[in-house]
């Protein structure tokens, strides 16, 4: 049986209007899914008309206007339906699933399915649970040591992972499935036995140890700031009493 980094993963990856889970909305969508590391990946893609303005700044990064979303995007609520039945559908299959810095994304599709579905990831997954694999905090433990940025860019820079068209969600999530596969093969022996239902479980140890580093980093250097150490999904927000 080959190691899960050689066997089928999936990939999902999000652009948004913004970095705010709390406000801000998915302009697009891609899931990539690739059986094994030669195999031609399968790539579903989305485009939502979020119905919100577009920032500039958000615009600046992924190219998606107001007028492109009006034109070619769909209203969210179908189009959120779709990917949450997708991606139940990989965990329905026990297909370990690649999501960059998960808690963002995630907890941002959480967000939206509260919004325009009254519903979340949890009822479309039915029981059957998400193996999320995050290459940003798989590759902060296994490397802690190495200095430098770790955004999807440096890694598949130190990954020797070829992205283009960043910030394109097809491409992004395409990337850091590739970058999974690589740290696998780079840290066999450090993972070796381990299954993704397995690490599922202790990157969410190892991200609340990394958001513990980095408050401390944060307060050495006199910008005091919170880090929020839930992983894959942070938690609803209390309601407003």
């Amino acid at each position: 049986m080959p190691c899960w980094y050689d066997g089928p993963l999936a990939a999902f990856d999000t652009e948004t209007t913004g970095i705010d889970v709390e406000r801000d909305r998915i302009v697009s969508a891609a899931l990539v899914v690739q059986e094994t590391p030669r195999s031609a990946p399968r790539v579903t893609r989305w485009l939502i008309n979020p119905g919100v303005e577009i920032p500039e700044a958000a615009t600046a990064v992924h190219g998606l206007t107001a007028d492109h979303l009006a034109l070619h995007g769909r209203w969210p609520a179908p189009v959120l339906e779709e990917v949450a039945r997708a991606l139940a559908a990989q965990s329905v299959a026990g297909r370990p699933l690649v999501v960059m810095n998960a808690p963002f994304d995630l907890t941002l599709l959480q967000r939206e399915l509260k919004r325009h579905r009254a519903s979340s990831l949890d009822a479309y997954l039915g029981g059957h649970p998400l193996r999320v694999l995050d290459p940003r905090v798989l590759d902060k433990h296994l490397d802690r040591y190495r200095k430098g940025r770790r955004t999807l860019t440096d890694l598949c820079a130190h990954y020797e992972v070829e992205l283009t068209d960043a910030h394109e969600a097809a491409a992004d999530a395409l990337a850091a499935l590739r970058v999974v596969r690589a740290l696998g093969h780079r840290f066999a022996d450090r993972l070796d036995g381990l299954q993704p239902a397995e690490l599922h479980t202790r990157q969410a140890v190892w991200h609340a140890a990394q958001a513990r580093g980095l408050e401390a980093w944060f307060a050495r250097s006199g910008h005091p700031e919170s880090v929020d150490p839930h992983w894959p999904l942070r938690p609803d927000l209390p309601a407003a009493a």
